[in-house]
């Protein structure tokens, strides 16, 4: 019972350690890649159109000569000087301001499910990584054992007990398996640049992969109705709220704009005449209305913006429906991961076994080389299927908690 104790306590400091190991990794992905950046630039140039929205319409002003100078009783027109301020109806400018505002909201959560997709993808490759690792120090163990099969093999040649035949089968064996961990090799450096590239780093940047990934004990408990609060998902409620602020500045702005100006006029005085104007210039204020009276722009505005809203409800049930779909798929593939380990260890324990019987078998001279090349291809292929499936349960994993932290 200790030494359970002692083995479960490994088992938990390892899994600590990965997961420390792989946070510092995540860390620097989030701090350093260039598309995250992006999608923050994005977001302060949403920000930014705030002001852009806080302004009043654009003030005019005219200057006009007169080429020939109307005669009026005060004397003749020389130039005229006019200034106009629209000023929009009262709330439009905060209207505008909450629907840039909502803009930028909706845009915030696309940081937020980059860095999601981030995490996820760094975790996964690192998965990767790990797996193919595992398998190279399985085929190194693989191997070395077929090397003393061979020295076994050449014994008993020697002493009539094998065929050379059996050396040579040992031999292509071997030849085999380094076939198969050099193309492993090359799939490791295509993964690792992979990787550094998602850390925005050198693609020869070398990578600590911890030893020994261990399948849990138990399945971890998975929250599903985390998933109605998924940044995909708010992310269509933002949507939705930026039309509402957009229909709420169309009413703003389908209101009259009421004007102010003041029209100057230069006159020159007549001669040889007294009088109390004479030469006067003329200041004129004035107050305009703008009435959208025959514009249909407002209308179908607001029809475009129902239309929207009905289009965003549908996107997010669709959205929804798919990611629990994923989600479902993920739960149940890192069930069957799990069984697949039971399974592969199981069976590895019985190559081992047979493993065994076939040692004892080469002490009385009865050692059938056929045999003990099966039983070693099979239990390749069960430390291969248990690598496998620890690699699956940990990238299935990676998607609940994509779907659901």
């Amino acid at each position: 019972m200790k030494r359970l104790y002692i083995i479960l306590f490994t088992l938990s400091i390892f899994s600590i350690s990965n997961a420390q190991q792989l946070d510092i990794l995540i860390d620097e992905a989030l701090t350093n890649n260039p598309e995250i950046q992006t999608f923050e630039l994005k977001y302060q140039v949403a920000k930014e159109k705030v002001n852009e929205a806080n302004t009043l319409p654009n003030t005019q002003l005219g200057v006009g000569y007169f080429v020939s100078e109307p005669e009026t009783r005060t004397g003749a027109q020389r130039f005229k000087i006019s200034a106009k301020q629209m000023l929009p109806s009262f709330g439009a400018i905060t209207a505008r301001e909450n629907y840039i505002n909502s803009l930028a909201d909706a845009a915030y959560e696309d940081i937020t499910i980059i860095k999601r997709k981030l995490v996820a993808s760094v975790s996964q490759s690192y998965y990767n990584l790990y797996a193919i690792k595992e398998k190279q120090v399985v085929l190194d163990e693989n191997i070395e054992l077929l090397k003393t099969y061979e020295e076994l093999a050449l014994t008993s040649v020697e002493v009539g007990k094998a065929s050379a035949v059996d050396v040579l089968r040992l031999q292509m064996r071997q030849n085999e398996l380094e076939q198969v961990k050099q193309i492993l090799e090359q799939s490791y450096l295509a993964e690792l640049t992979a990787f550094n590239k998602l850390l925005n780093r050198d693609k020869s940047t070398e990578v600590i992969i911890a030893n020994g990934l261990v399948m849990p004990l138990d399945g971890e408990v998975i929250i599903s109705d985390n998933l109605a609060l998924h940044p995909e998902l708010l992310k269509y409620d933002k949507l939705y709220t930026s039309v509402e602020q957009s229909e709420l500045l169309n009413q703003k702005e389908s209101n009259p704009m009421l004007g102010f100006g003041l029209d100057y006029i230069a006159v020159s005085e007549r001669p040889n005449m007294d009088f109390s104007d004479n030469g006067k210039d003329i200041v004129m204020p004035m107050v305009s209305v703008s009435i959208p009276i025959f514009n249909n722009k407002y209308k179908s505005k607001s029809k475009q913006n129902e239309l929207k809203q009905q289009e965003i409800l549908a996107q997010k049930e669709s959205r929804l429906n798919t990611l629990e779909t994923l989600l479902d798929k993920a739960i149940k593939s890192s069930n069957s991961a799990r069984i697949s380990y039971d399974t592969q260890t199981k069976n590895l324990k019985q190559a081992k076994d047979a493993e065994t019987i076939l040692v004892k078998s080469y002490e009385t001279g009865t050692i059938d080389f056929n045999d003990v090349l099966d039983i070693q291809e099979l239990q390749l292929k069960f430390q291969m299927n248990q690598i496998g499936s620890i690699k699956n349960y940990y990238l299935q994993r990676t998607i609940i908690n994509y779907l659901t932290n």
